[in-house]
């Protein structure tokens, strides 16, 4: 058999990997910034450029949608021109779509570029995943860690940095500044993929190495598992604020919550990888995991503002699934690119079923005039995230499963 580990794989040793490890922080860092570092700085950006709420709202559909077509593209690429070329050619175009971006003279210039950026970061969403297979595979724990950790970094200090940075300079600097980390892990991935020998992109042979993932069960599993938290995370984000100020709390109180729910997902980013490497099978965090979205969602439609902070801690550790999900499509795959082809799968389905999530619930609240019935929907896709997480959890790889979908 001809592994598909290639020979750059040096098990986190030597000074390519320590040039692959700084790209690998630097894509992560850089993942979330272009999506959260814009919505602070909508209201200036509309005044100056000449748009309203119903290009904002525009805006904040692109992400979820991009990243889901993006998603299914990313391993057709990788399967041609390898992992790191890929990475190189996403990163790129992110950075050349945020200086266009931080640019851009007219509002359909902004939208444009915020696409085209996104594009670049649905790609290396992707790409990160078996890139971290290929280069660190007898530490995936460790690295899935540090990079969701980086992820989240990236998610809280954009929107922080983006007021304070604008006040001083501009709301253009402000964007723009964010191309710097995509640009030089551009440059480091391709600098890598030029050292690699001509035949890093052999593909394996052997049972199971090209199955399709929709043909396996548990990459079926995979995509019912993120699915169900992507959906609980882009309805949280978009509308849980509305239910608390709904109910009598301030704006205030609505984005302190949402913070306090966005903070657990640090703690997630360094528990839950490691749980599910010494697990043979993390079932059982699914089940946890789900009854606390449960909770949350049954709190916020009976009592939103007295027991809000509970509410939205359990909802905060509920939503750990989304790192256990980005693990286990590297323990349940036997190489890189079976890893790369699963990752696309799980995030291009996941994220195009997140875009339906906040629409459909914020219909159902206008068709029933309370969030009542949208809870019970969200409680309803933590039961589908459990029926789904039993197929993705059991100690399966992709490669080996049969034909059967959940």
């Amino acid at each position: 058999m001809t592994s598909l580990l290639p020979s750059h794989t040096l098990q986190g040793r030597g000074r390519l990997a320590t040039f692959a490890a700084l790209a690998v922080a630097l894509t992560a860092l850089d993942l979330r910034t272009a999506v959260t570092g814009l919505p602070p700085l909508l209201e200036t950006i509309g005044a100056d450029l000449g748009f309203g709420l119903a290009l904002a709202g525009l805006l904040g559909t692109v992400p979820a949608a991009t990243f889901a077509v993006f998603g299914f593209l990313a391993p057709v690429l990788t399967r041609r021109y390898g992992l790191e070329r890929t990475a190189a050619a996403a990163l790129g175009l992110s950075a050349t779509a945020l200086v266009l971006r931080a640019i851009a003279p007219t509002p359909l210039t902004l939208v444009a570029s915020t696409v085209l950026a996104l594009a670049g970061i649905g790609a290396a969403n992707v790409v990160i995943v078996p890139l971290i297979k290929a280069w660190f595979a007898e530490r995936v724990a460790a690295w899935t860690s540090g990079y969701l950790l980086l992820l989240q970094t990236g998610q809280f200090v954009a929107p922080l940095l983006a007021v304070p940075v604008a006040q001083a300079t501009s709301w253009r600097l402000s964007l723009g500044i964010w191309a710097v980390p995509a640009a030089v892990a551009a440059v480091i991935w391709l600098t890598l993929a030029l050292r690699l020998p001509a035949d890093h992109r052999a593909v394996a042979s052997g049972p199971g190495a090209q199955r399709r993932p929709v043909r396996s069960s548990t990459a079926w599993g995979l995509v019912g598992l993120f699915a169900a938290v992507s959906v609980a995370n882009y309805s949280i984000i978009t509308w849980v604020p509305s239910v608390l100020t709904d109910a009598g709390a301030s704006a205030t109180r609505g984005g302190s919550m949402l913070a306090l729910y966005s903070a657990w997902g640090v703690l997630a980013a360094l528990v839950v990888p490691q749980l599910a490497t010494r697990m043979r099978n993390p079932f059982p965090v699914v089940v946890i995991c789900s009854a606390l979205l449960v909770l949350g969602y049954t709190g916020l439609a009976l009592s939103p503002v007295d027991g809000t902070v509970l509410w939205m801690c359990a909802l905060g550790i509920g939503v750990s699934t989304f790192p256990l999900c980005l693990t286990l499509v590297n323990l349940r795959t036997r190489t890189p690119q079976s890893a790369s082809t699963v990752s696309g799968f799980v995030q291009g389905i996941g994220y195009g079923l997140a875009c339906l999530g906040p629409i459909g619930l914020g219909l159902v609240r206008e068709a029933t005039g309370s969030w009542t019935a949208p809870l019970v929907v969200l409680s309803t896709s933590a039961v589908v995230g459990v029926l789904a997480g039993w197929f993705a959890c059991r100690p399966v790889l992709v490669e080996d499963t049969g034909s059967a979908s959940p």
